[in-house]
């Protein structure tokens, strides 16, 4: 017996947890299957929409005017600016207090650990007091214990970029901890709990330590950002305590993986999605699938079931509709070998030339083929073959695994899934009977 679903979303990132909340905001029954861990938590946390425009030179303030200029074949021109809009707001009610950013059309600049800004439509609440746009000065403090960020270094280069404020950059011994290889949630973990730790002149709590080590640093800077470690379930408290104790606004700056802010978003998602009542099935991959139900000679197949490989059993699942979320060529949602580029579930058109050597370019700034490798899809995003027919007749695809945009070079990864996965979501319940 198959375990049946009016939609089946497969993929457990942002453009599958959109799909399965926006089908499930439609009142049909929603599963989400996602073989491996989500990658949000490999993200930075930040919401951007389009940094720079696809045809275009140089940082756009509203990248809501360029989204109608996308190029054919790219998922905004394919789903159109009412529905970005859209799914921003979707994404704002879910989201709640935890980010900001609706009240403008404007990219918000949130510097971020190597020195440079990111434009990005929606951004944390930890991250608002950091924004390049304001002009008040800022201390960035790193720790001993972690690498990953050397505020000294951070500092200049933001300050190179333009920004309208000075930067100072200073490292300092994070409390209670004396490894280098320590967990990003053990930092958090530490704050969130205000962990007794020992200092020089004695015990005390994780969070006035860590305040009493900066305090000195301050030469009148108006806020003070730290990598963003600062608490997890309790980030917001532990903001607010060492603001109290500074004096000062307190800021966090997005980190790469493994990303706190990232993984807060995927709690934050998840948390939704058990709120309104989608299925999960994770860690368990989708491996085949079978087609059937009834359509004309003309008709394109339905997939009728698809095949999930649970410790070597396979279990079919069936819906009346599909949607795939399993992400692009890094999150393994397109596959490429040395003689071809596949989707590899559904055995989708992926177009690419058939010489490998047209997939590149030797400029690695250059603008690279394979970084729009993915899935030709119809309005509906409905991915097409070669030919520009239906694959099948209740399949739709979102976020990274859709082709035609450079989401990299255009900082648009995080809307296109967002975007995609919303629409793919609501027409998905719109197609189940």
């Amino acid at each position: 017996m198959a375990i049946e679903d009016d939609v089946l979303v497969i993929g457990g990132g942002l453009a599958g947890a959109t799909a399965a909340l926006a089908a499930a905001d439609r009142g049909v029954s929603v599963r989400l299957v996602s073989a491996k861990q989500s990658t949000l938590r490999h993200a930075s946390g930040l919401i951007d929409v389009l940094g720079y425009a696809p045809a275009g030179d140089g940082l756009l303030d509203d990248p809501f005017t360029a989204v109608d200029d996308c190029p054919n074949g790219h998922p905004y021109e394919r789903v159109g600016l009412e529905s970005v809009r859209d799914a921003l707001a979707f994404f704002d009610e879910i989201a709640g207090d935890a980010y900001e950013g609706a009240h403008t059309d404007a990219n918000a600049l949130v510097p971020t650990h190597s020195g440079t800004v990111k434009p990005t439509a929606r951004y944390p609440a930890a991250s608002a007091a950091g924004l390049a746009s304001d002009d008040r000065d800022a201390l960035l403090v790193g720790f001993e214990t972690l690498p990953d960020f050397d505020a000294p270094l951070a500092a200049p280069h933001l300050e190179a970029a333009g920004v309208p404020f000075s930067a100072r950059g200073v490292t300092v011994r994070f409390p209670g901890i004396a490894r280098d290889d320590a967990k990003v949630t053990r930092y958090a973990h530490l704050l969130d709990r205000d962990e007794t730790v020992a200092t020089a002149a004695g015990e005390t709590t994780a969070r006035e330590a860590l305040a009493e080590i900066v305090r000195p640093h301050l030469e009148g800077e108006a806020r003070v950002g730290f990598p963003a470690v600062l608490g997890d379930e309790r980030a917001a408290d532990v903001r607010a305590a060492l603001a109290d104790q500074l004096g000062v606004d307190v800021f966090e700056v997005p980190m790469g993986p493994p990303s706190l802010p990232g993984m807060r978003l995927e709690d934050l998602l998840y948390d939704a999605l058990e709120a309104a009542g989608v299925r999960l099935t994770t860690g368990v991959p989708v491996v085949d699938y079978e087609t059937g139900g009834e359509t004309g000679a003309a008709d394109p197949e339905r997939i009728d079931r698809a095949i999930v490989d649970r410790n070597g059993t396979e279990i079919p699942h069936r819906a009346e509709q599909y949607v795939l979320a399993t992400g692009g060529l890094v999150g393994k949602g397109v596959q490429s070998d040395r003689e071809r580029v596949s989707e590899p579930i559904f055995d989708c058109h992926v177009p690419h030339s058939a010489d490998r050597y047209d997939w590149f370019v030797d400029d690695v700034f250059g603008d690279q083929p394979y970084a729009r490798f993915g899935l030709p899809v119809d309005r509906d995003l409905r991915p097409l073959d070669a030919a520009d027919a239906l694959e099948f007749a209740n399949l739709r695809a979102a976020g990274a695994v859709l082709g035609g945009y450079d989401f990299a070079a255009e900082k648009s990864g995080s809307g296109v899934s967002l975007a995609t996965g919303y629409v793919a979501g609501r027409r998905a319940a719109e197609g189940c009977r």
